[in-house]
C-alpha cells in the first residue's frame, strides 16, 4: 500500500466522517477503507480516528495529520497538472479578487486581452476593496495594491501605483493652494473609508490622520471614483491612485498639491497561497499583468 493512497483515504474518511461514505465515493469497500486507515495509524504509530457505533472523530494527532495530507496531496495534483501542461495552452476557471475601481477602470481591458490570448481559461470576478482571506474564500488569486502584510501567502508585483493629493482648480482659487500639510483644512478631507494611516510616517498622511480625527471629514466613502468626482466639484481635497485620479489631473479638472509631502509609490500585487508550484492558467495570467501594465502604468505615462 503506497502512502499516497493511505493518505487520499484517510482525508476522504476524515471529510465524510464515516467508513462507508467514504468507501462509496472511493467506489471501494469498506473493509478495505477501515484497513487503509489502520495500516497509516500503524506507520505514524498514532491514533487518528476516535471511533463509536455511530461517528468517528479525528484526534488531536488526527486534525494535524489531516493538515499535512491535504497539503501533501495538493502539492502532487499541482505537480502532475503543472508538469502535465507545460506544452498545452492553459485551462480552466481561475477566481479572481480584485478592487473595484481598478477593475473597472483598467482590469476590464486586461482580462479582455487575456481572454482573446488564453481562449480556454474563464474568469470568475469577485469585485471587493477590503482584504479578503484568499484561501478560506476559495479565490486562486487576488490583486491588491499597497503595503502587505507578512503571511503565506506569495505576493508578485504586477506594477506601481502612484498616489495624489487633489483638489480642484475652484477649490484652490477659493480657499488657496496649501504649501503644507499642516494647512489643509480638516473639514474639507475627503476620506477614503479603508486607507491605512499606519502604513506611512509621511507629514501628509499625520495631517490627514488628524484632521480624520479633529473634525469628521466632509465625506467618507469606500470608492475612490466617487470620492474623486466629488473633489472635482470643488467639495474638497482628496488622496487617491493615479489610476483614478489620473485623467482628471490631465485634462485639469483636477490639480496635484502638496506634491513633495506626497507617500512614495506604492506596489499592486498578484497574491496566491503558498505553494511551490503553481497552475499553468495563474502562472500564465500573473505574467500577463505584468506585461501588460508593465513596471510604469500607461496611466501614468
Amino acid at each position: 500500500m503506497d502512502k499516497l493512497s493511505l493518505l487520499k483515504t484517510f482525508c476522504v474518511v476524515a471529510n465524510e466522517g464515516s467508513f462507508t461514505k467514504a468507501a462509496e465515493k472511493l467506489d471501494t469497500s469498506n473493509q478495505l477503507v477501515s484497513k487503509y486507515v489502520a495500516e497509516l495509524e500503524k506507520q505514524l504509530d498514532t491514533r487518528l480516528f476516535n471511533r463509536t457505533t455511530r461517528k468517528i472523530h479525528l484526534t488531536e494527532a488526527g486534525q494535524q495529520c489531516l493538515q499535512h495530507a491535504n497539503h501533501i496531496l495538493e502539492s502532487v495534483t499541482d505537480m502532475e497538472s503543472q508538469l502535465g501542461l507545460l506544452n498545452t495552452e492553459a485551462k480552466g476557471v481561475l477566481h479572481v479578487s480584485a478592487p473595484v475601481s481598478f477593475s473597472t477602470l483598467h482590469l476590464a481591458s486586461a482580462l479582455s486581452a487575456f481572454q482573446q490570448a488564453h481562449p480556454h481559461v474563464s474568469i470568475n470576478l469577485q469585485l471587493n476593496d477590503r482584504k479578503i482571506d484568499v484561501i478560506d474564500e476559495g479565490f486562486d488569486v487576488a490583486i491588491r495594491a499597497g503595503h502587505l502584510a507578512n503571511s503565506s501567502l506569495v505576493a508578485k508585483k504586477i506594477t506601481t501605483i502612484k498616489l495624489a493629493l487633489c483638489a480642484s482648480p475652484a477649490y484652490l482659487e477659493k480657499y488657496g493652494t496649501p504649501q503644507h500639510p499642516a494647512e489643509l483644512k480638516p473639514e474639507h478631507y475627503l476620506e477614503y473609508s479603508y486607507v491605512n494611516y499606519d502604513n506611512d510616517k509621511s507629514a501628509l498622511i499625520a495631517a490627514l490622520k488628524a484632521n480624520a480625527q479633529t473634525v469628521t471629514p466632509k465625506l467618507t466613502a469606500n470608492n475612490g471614483e466617487v470620492l474623486t468626482n466629488v473633489a472635482k466639484q470643488g467639495e474638497g481635497y482628496v488622496l487617491q491612485p493615479t489610476f483614478i485620479a489620473g485623467e482628471a489631473l490631465k485634462n485639469g479638472e483636477l490639480v496635484s498639491i502638496l506634491d513633495d509631502f506626497v507617500p512614495q509609490a506604492i506596489s499592486l500585487y498578484a497574491v496566491y497561497p503558498h505553494r511551490k508550484l503553481i497552475s499553468n492558467k495563474l502562472r500564465v495570467f500573473i505574467d500577463f499583468l505584468s506585461s501588460y501594465f508593465e513596471s510604469t502604468p500607461y496611466w501614468d505615462k
